[in-house]
């Protein structure tokens, strides 16, 4: 329920309006805390998929492109909700949108670059950038192409991104990739050399590191279940804050990065070069139309949750230029892409308070984050297996945003069989990479994330196969 002391019920429902700034500033953090992590987790997974994250060689450094990259996604978060809420010329909304990094890029993403280190990011970038140029260009037909993606389809890409990112959030649980190969060396040099395991250098899956991440997991459930307002919506940071103290107790946690980060950096044009990947390219460009479509879901819900009216037409097309100018901006600085940020929009209907101006300040607030390395520095001695506590949660979400809208679909013989090629053959794929292992590294890309070969098949069956196929 909306607090009155506010401004009145209609001032409320005022994009236009700002409340007290003493109350305005609270609520603009607010929206920053609900987002933050979630925001700064998939460069995180990015870098530990390209090698130069947690347990890389880049540990001794400080890990200076992992911190640099998630000092950007903050940076440039803020910087593409700024688009959303005041808007230059056609772009943004001109309503209370919070943009940051998606998870939905992220199963793109991890093969892209796997194994690549900081070589492959420049690729990566190209990429972002390319994709957030194709996103932009969407926002002219953006209206027109949603009757190809129903439910059906768009609750199938959900749960593909999910189930590709349940593994990652198990691992990282377990105490990350890093240890579970220094755990598989060890085991098989004890195998050849015909003596027994060595389990006191296995740190991968011992109990040392799945207390941290167990604490996250059951403090941000008795949070979310127990509690009401701010603290809820803090849920996932309060766990990991706790996780982060059981951790720090153990001995687990390191500062010597944020002592090296400096105290202000400006942003890095094309810090990992450019280069031409046409996998990633493809991928993005797929990626930016459903992160469209998500972007009209989001618009619609601001609006009717909080102004109990539907979006217009120059809004929905607003957000999605905005969502693409965000992107291609900040893959020339090297952040990841941007889009609408759903749980937002979930405080926005819970606090009822409709201002595009509480929204600025809380990107304000992100950007000045940004600009401070030590921020990133910080963020960089949460330990791997405290934040996979913390993404065991969020990615499970997303498995479950997923079938909620799978719940939409009416289930006769006809979408079974869609549902089900499309689930078998994307997710066999996923599991089986190396069934693809003749192909070229382009076409082992895409079709190995899951999300690209499900939507192909969902979309062209939802479309050829008819409606009134019999039962």
């Amino acid at each position: 329920m909306a607090d009155t002391s506010l401004g009145t019920p209609a001032q409320l429902r005022d994009p236009d309006y700002l409340p007290p700034l003493a109350k305005a500033v609270p609520l603009g953090i607010q929206h920053v805390l609900a987002m933050f992590v979630s925001n700064v987790t998939p460069a995180i997974i990015v870098c530990g998929a390209a090698g130069i994250g947690f347990g890389s060689d880049q540990g001794a450094l400080g890990f200076p492109d992992m911190t640099y990259m998630i000092q950007m996604s903050m940076l440039f978060a803020g910087i593409a909700t700024l688009f959303q809420t005041i808007g230059m010329g056609p772009v943004g909304a001109r309503l209370p949108i919070v943009q940051g990094t998606s998870f939905a890029f992220v199963p793109i993403m991890i093969p892209a670059v796997a194994g690549l280190g900081a070589a492959g990011l420049g690729g990566l970038m190209t990429g972002v950038m390319l994709g957030g140029i194709f996103h932009f260009f969407l926002g002219f037909i953006v209206g027109r192409i949603r009757y190809a993606l129903p439910p059906l389809v768009t609750g199938l890409i959900v749960l593909m991104i999910g189930l590709a990112l349940v593994k990652v959030g198990i691992q990282y649980a377990a105490g990350g990739v890093p240890a579970m190969e220094a755990g598989m060396r060890e085991m098989a040099a004890a195998k050849a050399e015909s003596r027994a395991v060595n389990w006191d250098i296995i740190k991968f899956g011992s109990y040392s590191q799945w207390l941290p991440a167990l604490v996250v997991i059951f403090v941000t459930l008795a949070i979310k279940f127990f509690t009401r307002g701010f603290i809820a919506v803090a849920a996932v940071l309060i766990g990991i804050l706790a996780g982060y103290a059981v951790a720090l107790a153990m001995g687990q946690v390191s500062f010597t990065a944020v002592e090296r980060a400096g105290l202000f950096a400006l942003p890095n044009p094309f810090r990992w070069g450019f280069e031409f990947n046409a996998a990633i390219v493809i991928g993005m460009c797929f990626m930016a139309v459903i992160s469209a479509i998500e972007t009209v879901g989001d618009v619609s819900g601001i609006t009717k949750g909080g102004a109990g009216r539907e979006a217009t037409d120059k809004e929905i097309e607003g957000a999605t230029f905005a969502d693409g100018a965000g992107t291609a901006i900040a893959g020339a600085f090297g952040a990841l892409p941007n889009t609408s940020f759903s749980q937002n929009v979930g405080l926005i209907a819970m606090t009822g308070v409709m201002s595009r101006h509480v929204v600025t300040i809380g990107a304000v607030f992100l950007i000045l984050c940004g600009l401070i390395p030590k921020v990133g520095a910080a963020i960089n001695t949460v330990p791997i297996n405290v934040l996979g506590g913390g993404v065991v949660v969020m990615f499970g979400m997303v498995c479950a945003a997923g079938v909620n809208m799978l719940s939409e679909v009416r289930w006769n013989r006809r979408n079974m069989v869609i549902f089900a090629t499309a689930l078998s053959v994307s997710l066999g794929l996923q599991l089986a990479p190396e069934a693809l292992q003749h192909m070229g590294r382009t076409a082992q890309i895409l079709l190995t994330s899951g999300l690209l070969p499900a939507a192909a098949i969902a979309i062209v069956l939802n479309l050829v196969l008819p409606e009134d196929l019999a039962d």
